[in-house]
């Protein structure tokens, strides 16, 4: 069903050496990033690998609110003792250069499966999937990470996956593509091309899902009906969840059989979700009375320590939608500050913008239109000034 174009850079040779991994009964670590795009391609990863015969090791999820984006510090503390092992990035890992080096150095064959805009350097991984990188002229820039993660499953089952039905079978492939069309629409990548198919497909499976992590969030009250539009709603819960202890509620969710445990999870994920809105709500409501003390000023720059760093990426899009200005909203911590930025507008890409203010930055990437960074509080100033001239020049 997909599109067939040029092959994605690596991917054959990601795939095949996965799938020789599961069948030779390897050590598999698989670790996502904690949104619905993470969690999706982390559990249709893990899936694929276990009808092929294999099992993951371990899966993990970084708390971005207390370690930070990607592979962190404490993550590779508890790596240790865990190698050899192959080690598999879904949704992140492409700005994590010197984390790779530890990783090659710790014992661990590291596979990174990203769809972010690279930095400077592509890290020293065995094997590299970006759909972004250098080199990858495939024309697939506009998949989520789960799009990227599904056509690595289809390779994985057949080299030529791509030209028709067969491998993977219908009933898992309707599972993982309802996955990835709940992935698809949350990361808010063009519908274009196979997206546009992913998402017809998956939400037609989506109606009739066995999966009983999504069929509990079909028995509330207030999800509705996928042609209703409850896949929106589901696609909210998912992103609600947080990692704690390098574990996801909407993973367990995704991945249980059980349904009363389903349910509990669902309602769990849906009560905090509710608290969840009232405070992007209120931290809303509190940027937009400092914008009106500086209407004029190009980009919109907000922090506190009070506003949880997990909540900064939906302030932003809700700023930036109204405002149509680059928005940066960040956690103001004891010596760093942490944040996100959208910027919507065609020709603006965020990533650019800061990659001309790296010598202040800790990290930074993400996307052209969604990114974040962390950088010291004593260069905040400096920063914010640079990306007011940085915008002031591209409007001009």
């Amino acid at each position: 069903m997909s599109i067939v174009k040029n092959r994605i850079k690596n991917l054959t040779e990601a795939a095949q050496r996965i799938k020789k991994a599961a069948l030779e009964k390897e050590r598999i670590i698989i670790y996502g990033d904690s949104d619905a795009d993470g969690v999706c391609s982390t559990v249709i990863l893990q899936e694929a690998i276990k009808n092929l015969g294999g099992s993951v090791f371990s899966v993990m999820f970084p708390d971005r609110e207390n370690d930070g984006y990607g592979v962190n510090k404490r993550a590779l503390g508890l790596l240790k003792g865990k190698s050899p092992a192959l080690f598999i990035t879904l949704d992140l890992g492409i700005g994590n250069v010197a984390e790779v080096e530890e990783l090659n150095a710790m014992g661990f064959e590291v596979i990174i499966i990203d769809h972010h805009e690279p930095l400077d350097k592509i890290p020293a991984a065995s094997i590299v999937v970006d759909v972004k990188q250098p080199g990858d002229n495939a024309g697939f820039e506009y998949l989520c990470n789960a799009g990227l993660t599904f056509k690595l499953v289809e390779e994985m089952f057949h080299p030529a996956e791509a030209l028709g039905e067969g491998g993977l079978g219908e009933s898992l492939r309707n599972s993982l593509l309802e996955l990835v069309a709940l992935a698809t629409i949350s990361d808010m990548v063009p519908q274009i091309e196979d997206n546009k198919l992913f998402i017809e497909r998956g939400l037609r499976s989506l109606q009739e899902t066995y999966r009983p992590g999504l069929r509990a969030f079909f028995g509330m009250p207030d999800v509705g009906s996928v042609a209703a539009g409850g896949y929106m709603k589901i696609i909210s819960y998912i992103n609600t969840a947080e990692s704690v202890d390098f574990m996801n509620d909407a993973f367990l969710l995704l991945t249980s059989h059980e349904v009363n445990r389903c349910r509990d999870l669902a309602e769990g994920l849906a009560g905090k979700s509710a608290l969840k809105q009232q405070k992007i709500a209120s931290i809303s409501q509190e940027v937009e009375r400092r914008i009106a003390k500086n209407p004029d000023d190009k980009i919109i720059f907000e922090g506190d320590p009070a506003w949880k760093l997990t909540l900064a990426g939906p302030v932003a899009s809700i700023i930036a939608q109204k405002y149509q200005k680059p928005t940066f909203i960040y956690k103001k911590m004891d010596t760093e500050s942490a944040g996100s930025v959208r910027s919507l507008r065609e020709g603006e890409n965020s990533v650019d913008a800061m990659a001309l203010c790296k010598d202040l930055l800790i990290t930074y990437g993400g996307h052209a239109k969604a990114s974040g960074f962390r950088l010291k509080n004593e260069d905040l100033d400096q920063f914010k000034q640079r990306l007011g001239e940085y915008f002031i020049h591209l409007r001009k």
